[in-house]
């Protein structure tokens, strides 16, 4: 775990503290927005059946993040469990925004995480299993704007637009890019703990 620690956890910790701190000595900063994920949310280890609802009073449960060697998942979670207790501390106003897998115009040439994600689906490697729950770009940035404008905003917003499957994702892909000439349905592959994943 050294080498997560490193690369993946301190710096999500200690960068989202350093831009606290920074904040918090500035008298005209009213209001913190920070970006997390709903993967802080997610791996709880209880059952998601359908009549679970998972809302913002969930954090992922570290030691089922460690059984799942998820080191993004506890980053995003021990940042944002810092970052409250340092708004606490501090007397800073705080929102926190919990986006699924955000997907949408790209502004950079490069490939990001979600689309990543995608592109590991279509080569029939996923990184994650089914289910995913998707997020425009669009929606996320609108939701910064009001978490951070609209004075009762306050404490943790997830942000799921579509909760879709594998062979869902394949299906759009095959009607909408014929060229890449892409299966449109593959096996499902099954996470070890499904019951921290949801159905």
């Amino acid at each position: 775990m050294n080498q997560f620690q490193a690369e993946i956890i301190d710096p999500a910790v200690k960068g989202t503290l350093n831009v606290l701190r920074s904040c918090a000595r500035v008298d005209s900063i009213k209001r913190v927005v920070v970006t997390s994920s709903i993967i802080s949310t997610l791996f709880t280890g209880t059952p998601l059946t359908p009549d679970v609802i998972v809302d913002e009073m969930w954090f992922s449960d570290l030691d089922v993040c460690k059984e799942l060697k998820h080191w993004y998942a506890i980053s995003k979670t021990l940042a944002e469990q810092a970052a409250w207790k340092f708004a606490e501390e501090n007397g800073i106003d705080l929102v926190t925004i919990h986006p699924g897998l955000v997907l949408g115009p790209l502004l950079q040439p490069n490939l990001n995480l979600s689309m990543e994600m995608i592109l590991k689906l279509i080569q029939g490697s996923p990184i994650y299993p089914s289910p995913y729950r998707l997020v425009d770009v669009r929606d996320v940035a609108h939701a910064h704007i009001q978490a951070l404008e609209v004075p009762m905003a306050n404490g943790r917003y997830m942000m799921v637009g579509r909760v879709t499957h594998d062979n869902e994702i394949l299906k759009f892909l095959c009607q909408n890019y014929p060229a890449m000439h892409l299966p449109e349905k593959r096996e499902q592959k099954v996470w070890a703990l499904t019951s921290c994943l949801g159905s």
